[in-house]
């Protein structure tokens, strides 16, 4: 499992280590590592230009420091340093004695090397002596901005990150891409775009999060024993195989189809048949026994899957279940949403029932609740525009999961799961984009329901459900579109790759 702690928590870990080190000692870990990490992007270190990026402070210390360890080994290593006067002075002067070079873009003077700016690429070509330092990079080290920073990058930053953007060179982000925020994965105007994120200690929550996720790039942890002072309980999870896996439910010799737990679906309508196919058969595919539905879609439902228990009676009347999915394909079916809340077993609400759940009732329920809206969706619940729940999904998903008491699964590119009342927080990036598309959420909740019904809490349910469905869609897609139906196809596979 991926585990994720607020800027807080790490800066205290780092404090409680270092007064166990001699000085300067984490940093130097930190350097290693991300020196390492850049040799191996780059393949051949000797004669390749890089240029780091420096601000102030130890996240422009840690730049300076791996870079003075690729220029002992034959890089040639320009910085360019965005806050001379505050720069890490003992960085400065490794680099110095390492052999690079020291150019100041704002602030007290640099060494005055020569930029490398004359020639064909020169001032003629509307760029500045430091910009073209940029755009001759092999490889562009980002330092500019430390775990604490806040907001989009100040204007001189901004642009080199631009010129970075139109340099081609390999970016590496010092422990997270200047510019978006550690803590809740918002970015706020203008940040760097990284091919690799060098993080050290733990993982922090804006880099597993979109919208700050896509800025990462990929990302690796490097130990530098901050694993012994950091507290039990992170910020954020995310699930791996290993973790998915032993949620999974799997049947005893003595199980039978009741034992292994029956969810309803109260899915469907006239106009939205499909919807109940769609949720029937992630159901029947996510561990339950067995599949009872309710709604007026039943002869599709049985013409494709004639093992489901099908009623038209109503809810109350279906027989007994161990969970309920309500909502997809709903329309405006409110009684049969309000009737499915009054039961005293876990509920997932999605689609149509999102709209039509009463949120007093919601809220009052003792069993537990489960909703799976979308960005648009939630944005409704919360009264706020789509844009800004994409652009904070972190935040939304608990407020929502707080407003209604419930657990929250927010769809997206990151799936994040909510508890209620501050509880663990996951998210999950096992998508692929191909999984826009329609039906695609009316599989996850069948299947998610089905998990609530073998017994997995709602959190752990909403979490395997949404893994299992992203590795779904992406078996099911293999670079080209791909229906929900071939989604729900795919979910016996991406059992069996979990499980393996």
């Amino acid at each position: 499992m991926r585990t994720a702690y607020s800027v807080e928590t790490v800066r205290a870990a780092e404090r409680e280590l270092m007064a166990r080190l001699p000085e300067g000692a984490l940093m130097q870990r930190a350097a290693a590592g991300l020196a390492a990490a850049c040799a191996d992007l780059l393949g051949r270190v000797y004669g390749r230009r890089v240029v780091l990026l420096v601000g102030s402070g130890d996240n422009g210390g840690d730049a300076l420091y791996a870079g003075a360890r690729l220029a002992r080994r034959g890089a040639g290593v320009v910085a360019l340093l965005l806050s001379a006067e505050r720069a890490h002075a003992g960085g400065l002067a490794a680099l110095r004695r390492a052999g690079g070079r020291v150019v100041a873009v704002s602030g007290a003077a640099g060494d005055g090397a020569d930029t490398g700016a004359s020639g064909a690429g020169g001032r003629d070509s509307g760029f500045t002596p430091v910009e073209e330092v940029v755009l001759r990079a092999d490889l562009v080290l980002d330092g500019i901005v430390g775990i604490g920073g806040k907001g989009g990058l100040r204007p001189e930053a901004a642009k080199l990150a631009e010129v970075v953007r139109e340099s081609g060179a390999a970016v590496v982000a010092v422990d997270l891409p200047s510019g978006v925020d550690a803590d809740t994965g918002e970015v706020h105007g203008a940040a760097v775009r990284a091919d690799l994120t060098v993080t050290f200690g733990t993982h922090k929550p804006g880099l597993l999060i979109d919208p700050a996720r896509e800025y990462a790039g990929s990302v690796r942890l490097v130990d530098i024993g901050l694993r012994d002072v950091l507290p039990a309980e992170p910020a954020l999870e995310a699930l791996q195989h290993a973790d998915v896996a032993a949620l999974l439910p799997a049947p005893g010799a003595e199980s039978d189809k009741y034992r292994r737990g029956v969810v309803g679906i109260a899915a469907g309508s006239a106009r939205y048949p499909g919807a109940a196919v769609l949720a029937v058969s992630g159901a029947l595919r996510g561990g339950a026994g067995a599949v009872r539905y309710v709604g007026p879609a039943g002869n599709a439902v049985l013409a494709r899957f004639p093992e489901t228990l099908v009623s038209d009676q109503g809810p109350h009347k279906a027989g007994r279940v161990q969970a309920w999915v309500v909502g997809p394909g709903a329309g405006d079916d409110a009684g049969t949403v309000a009737e499915v809340l009054e039961a005293d077993v876990p509920v997932l609400i999605d689609a149509d029932g999102l709209r039509l759940a009463e949120p007093d009732i919601v809220r009052a329920r003792r069993a537990a609740t489960l909703m799976t809206p979308h960005a648009g969706e939630a944005a409704a619940l919360l009264g706020v525009s789509r844009e800004e729940v994409e652009g904070a999904r972190l935040k939304w998903a608990r407020e929502l999961a707080g407003t209604y008491r419930a657990t929250v699964l927010l769809k997206g590119s990151t799936t994040v799961v909510a508890g209620p009342a501050g509880r663990a927080v996951r998210v999950n990036a096992t998508g692929t984009p191909w999984l826009a598309t329609a039906g695609s959420g009316d599989v996850l909740s069948g299947l998610a329901g089905s998990l609530l019904a073998s017994g997995l809490s709602a959190l752990d349910a909403g979490s395997a459900a949404a893994y299992l469905h992203g590795l779904a869609g992406r078996f099911a897609a293999d670079g080209a579109p791909a229906g929900a139906h071939d989604v729900a196809e795919a979910i016996p596979e991406a059992w069996r790759d979990v499980r393996s």
